[in-house]
């Protein structure tokens, strides 16, 4: 027993040292390879803290390699910019001028849902109060919204469709029945719900709407019978 915590400290104070001399970036703000190499660390140590057959110092060895190693690649990701891109990955822009890039989330592996969501916790409800929206190499989110943003968002908008699919929640939220929606696809020459990226509908009646491949729309919309919400 008294060994075991002899050799767990002894592990504990060796990974003290590599975290620090690693760098102050919390795990929020890792890039990937560090993220990696972080996990493995854990692994490695854990190895010879459990079992107390296998030599403390085959434990500490393997940590310190990988420290190297994480010192040899920070070195390529800094120097060598070609491989920068490979080690860490580059931003992708989701939202320009003409709305949500479709292709730039599929590519990282997220949907409308998801960069709602995003924005919600940066502080922007309504898409139409921004112009540019990425994330960064470290999957951090960033948006640059438009100059009177604020007052683009009296009312929270829900998703009612959402990639060609009705919400069904959120419809039953608004009070509406599907057929206004419908409507109002056949306004704008969209023959099909499939070919919807994105609408979002307000309590106001602002809707944010943007077909497959195209431009967003803003519409401003009477509901029926004065609906709200």
């Amino acid at each position: 027993m008294v060994l075991v915590m002899i050799r767990t400290a002894i592990l504990f104070v060796v990974l003290l040292v590599i975290m620090r001399l690693m760098g102050k970036r919390q795990i929020g703000e890792m890039q990937p390879f560090e993220l990696v190499i972080t996990l493995l660390i854990a692994e490695l140590a854990c190895i010879p803290m459990a079992d107390a057959s296998i030599p403390l110092l085959y434990g500490v060895i393997s940590v310190v390699t990988i420290y190297v190693l994480h010192e040899i690649v920070t070195l390529l990701d800094l120097k060598v910019k070609p491989l920068k891109a490979l080690i860490s990955g580059k931003p992708s822009l989701v939202v320009n001028k003409n709305g949500i890039d479709d292709y730039q989330l599929k590519r990282n592996n997220l949907d409308v849902s998801d960069l709602i969501e995003s924005l919600r916790s940066a502080g922007y409800f309504s898409l139409d109060c921004i112009d540019y929206a990425l994330y960064e190499s470290n999957g951090t989110f960033s948006a640059l919204p438009k100059e009177n943003y604020e007052a683009m968002q009296t009312s929270l908008p829900l998703v009612v469709i959402d990639n060609g699919t009705y919400d069904e929640k959120n419809l039953a939220l608004t009070g509406l029945p599907r057929s206004f929606f419908d409507n109002v696809l056949r306004q704008e020459n969209i023959k099909s719900v499939k070919k919807v990226l994105v609408l979002t509908a307000d309590g106001e009646g602002k809707l944010y709407l943007q077909a497959k491949g195209k431009k967003f729309k803003v519409l401003h919309v009477r509901y029926p019978d004065g609906a709200t919400w």
